[in-house]
């Protein structure tokens, strides 16, 4: 029930009024009103907030890393899986068998078993087939001699 601004008197700014509840309730406020009562203040947060949003900065740069590296390593099992699968090849590959990849005459890759040391055809890298069924690449002894186109 609200009171009539002209019946209600003008009190001090020092006294605490409840006007609702019409009593004085300094007693019951969780700070201090009187003058005599030491200054309230704020703790200073700005050191420990800026320590805090290093971490977590730091911690959400390194996911970032780990997930762009992950996405690039995706990238290039889809380039090889890309390669191999677009090459000519006759048979069936076998899961977990290695193939080897070479460029023809015309410039057509094909995949083929033999081994690079044992043909002149222009080596293009060795792949095994994945139980996923993805085509990962293999280092060879002939990787570390032929340069890689």
């Amino acid at each position: 029930m609200k009171k009539n601004p002209k019946n209600t008197k003008k009190r001090p700014d020092l006294v605490v009024f409840d006007e609702d509840q019409q009593r004085y309730d300094a007693a019951f406020r969780p700070y201090a009103t009187n003058v005599g009562a030491p200054q309230i203040k704020l703790p200073n947060n700005g050191s420990w907030k800026s320590s805090q949003i290093y971490k977590a900065n730091k911690h959400l740069k390194t996911k970032y890393e780990a997930i762009k590296a992950e996405y690039e390593e995706l990238l290039k099992v889809m380039e090889y899986n890309e390669l191999v699968t677009n090459a000519k090849f006759t048979f069936e590959p076998l899961i977990g068998e290695t193939y080897h990849l070479y460029n023809n005459a015309k410039e057509t890759p094909f995949l083929s078993i033999i081994d690079p040391n044992s043909c002149d055809f222009s080596y293009l890298g060795s792949f095994r087939l994945t139980s996923d069924y993805l085509w990962e690449r293999v280092e060879n002894e002939a990787e570390t001699q032929l340069p890689l186109k």
